[in-house]
């Protein structure tokens, strides 16, 4: 039987980027980390696979940095140079009700697409020695106590360990063997994404288009490319993505506007259902849940992956810490400690995106007018605009280690 002292189960980006933060070479003092994978992690780095890119906010850099990928990332990365909210569905009808420009203060938010993120994640574990990544395994059952963890895989093997770590994704099953519930509320949307060119430069404009269906928003990408999360109830997006290719271009263009010239498509369109989900706990005995196996939220504030990475880092504060101090890093201690820094803040935002949700899906005649009154009014604050700055590049709060700057 194998032992280490953390199993993974999911190499997602939130496994990966929990693996280097505990067992990669930047640790002050790496634990032995396996990692376990039922596919193979190298079709997530294929473009084809994913056609989505991310937000990665200015604490999230840090932390990309502290774990050593983050130079491997720039290249791919786009600066988010400025952000445009409007509350009108077509282009001809949209008047910009709030406007951020880069802050000067800190890292303006990069958007790089998830294959090339997935790649860097890939390149450095495969230089860690401390990590081992198993793939092509479904895991066959879950022991969590007493004593350590163990984990059993389909082929026979056994590993035992003191912590196992859920990363595997909003239906995880590591989730499920613990016995934890989830909360879970449905919406009647789903979010098309794709990846278009155009013929004229963005600038690092990123647009969010509110309508009664969702949000449409188009986000800069390296070179005259964007990215595009275009939400529309369920039947409607099915309808979308089955339409042959110059039909559906037709209708994104309709959608889009014309500020940027002519559009292609670079990449396969798909449909997510979207929902958002909270599980009742985060960890159990020698369990820790992170990212889409803990909580799911609303993509229009592209905040999810975030809060995924902070799990993930503020996780990694609590197990060195009960390491340093000869504790079990898998103890109750730990786990509890964990479970307070990330839930209540987690649940918070969650909130606060499903509030926003409701607040510019709606049509209503007096709604649409305070909503657009708020935006206007946040815009010629000052000083609020700079506090949303602030909360969007993830600076405000109890930041672990490795969002500070500093070595996990």
């Amino acid at each position: 039987m194998a032992k280490t002292d953390i199993v993974i189960i999911g190499a997602g980006l939130n496994g990966l980027a929990a693996a280097l933060a505990l067992g990669g070479r930047q640790c002050r003092k790496p634990l032995s980390v396996t990692v376990i994978e039922k596919g193979d992690p190298a079709r997530f780095a294929n473009p084809a696979h994913d056609s989505r890119a991310s937000a990665l906010a200015a604490a999230t850099q840090r932390m990309l940095a502290g774990i050593g990928v983050w130079s491997a990332m720039v290249p791919f990365a786009q600066a988010m140079n400025q952000v445009v909210v409007t509350d009108a569905a077509l282009p001809e009808a949209r008047q910009t009700l709030l406007s951020f420009l880069d802050s000067s203060d800190s890292a303006p938010t990069m958007f790089v697409e998830n294959h090339a993120i997935f790649k860097a994640l890939l390149d450095e574990m495969a230089l860690s020695p401390q990590i081992t990544l198993t793939t092509g395994q479904a895991v066959a059952g879950f022991h969590f106590g007493p004593g350590l963890a163990q984990v059993s895989l389909a082929d026979g093997r056994e590993i035992k360990a003191s912590l196992v770590i859920g990363a595997d994704g909003r239906g995880s099953p590591t989730r499920q063997a613990a016995g934890i519930e989830v909360e879970n509320w449905p919406y009647a949307q789903s979010a098309i994404t794709l990846t278009v060119g155009h013929e004229l430069p963005h600038g690092g404009r990123a647009e969010e288009h509110f309508n009664p269906h969702g949000v449409f928003a188009i986000l800069p990408l390296s070179g005259n490319r964007s990215s595009l999360v275009w939400t529309e109830p369920h039947e409607k997006a099915q309808a979308l993505c089955a339409m042959p290719e110059d039909a559906f271009l037709d209708e994104l263009s309709k959608q889009f506007g014309a500020h940027l010239g002519k559009l292609s498509l670079l990449s396969p369109r798909h449909a997510h259902p979207l929902s958002m989900m909270m599980a009742d706990r985060f960890v159990g005995k020698r369990l820790a849940l992170v990212g889409d196996a803990a909580h799911v939220i609303h993509p229009l504030a592209g905040l999810g992956l975030n809060l995924g990475f902070k799990d993930a880092a503020a996780l990694v504060d609590c197990v060195m810490q009960a390491a340093d101090l000869g504790q079990d890093i898998g103890g109750e201690a730990a786990l509890e400690a964990y479970s307070r820094w990330r839930r209540f803040d987690t649940i918070s935002t969650a909130a606060m995106i499903h509030s926003l949700d409701l607040l510019f899906a709606n049509d209503q005649v007096a709604l649409r007018s305070l909503r657009q009154a708020g935006l206007r009014l946040v815009d010629k604050i000052p000083a609020l605009k700079r506090a949303f700055e602030k909360e969007a590049a993830g600076l405000t709060g109890d930041l672990p280690r490795l969002m500070r700057g500093l070595a996990a």
